[in-house]
């Protein structure tokens, strides 16, 4: 049996890169990436897990990074919806300054919402199923599908049409319509 925190002293030296580059993934931000891999060890390792292996570790990161993610940008949210009682009024920003219509396909993917990322990462990154990114994520299949198809219907709204080559080889069925043109 290993002990936890060797556990986590081999996830760190063996797989920092990787979860620096899942994280930066998930969020977008190389500095924003740093903070969510600390968290989500922290998340992991903060309660002692006799046992634990480094694969299954190493999925425990991952998972506690899209959560942490997806309860800052949360927290965000609501922080928003409250700071103009705490602060002097500013001048507002533009919210849709940072979207480029020739955006290359990174900054077309910062603009998906946290979940909707989510879901992209989990889908064409980890190459996991529709129903493993739902049982991840802890939402229903038809909602993982309902986030891809919009995601890719985001994406080739900023980044140009995909060809039939390029699109996913799943057929994702939205509202009794198929997702794909041409079927």
């Amino acid at each position: 049996m290993t002990d936890w925190r060797s556990t986590m002293e081999q996830l760190v030296r063996e797989r920092e890169r990787a979860l620096l580059g899942y994280a930066y993934l998930v969020c977008g931000d190389p500095v924003q990436a740093q903070d969510l891999v600390q968290d989500a060890l922290v998340k992991t390792f903060s309660k002692p897990r006799p046992g634990l292996e480094i694969h299954k570790a190493e999925g425990y990161v991952r998972r506690a990074i899209t959560t942490v993610y997806i309860d800052q940008y949360r927290r965000g949210q609501r922080w928003q919806k409250v700071r103009h009682l705490f602060q002097t009024q500013e001048v507002g920003d533009d919210e849709f300054g940072p979207i480029d219509v020739g955006a290359d396909v990174d900054d077309a993917v910062r603009t998906l919402p946290p979940r909707v990322r989510a879901c992209v990462v989990l889908r064409y990154f980890d190459d996991l199923t529709v129903p493993a990114i739902a049982h991840e994520l802890g939402i229903a299949e038809g909602t993982v599908k309902r986030y891809l198809s919009d995601a890719i219907g985001h994406l080739e709204g900023t980044l140009g049409a995909l060809d039939d080559a390029e699109r996913p080889s799943e057929t994702v069925v939205v509202s009794g319509r198929s997702g794909r043109s041409g079927s």
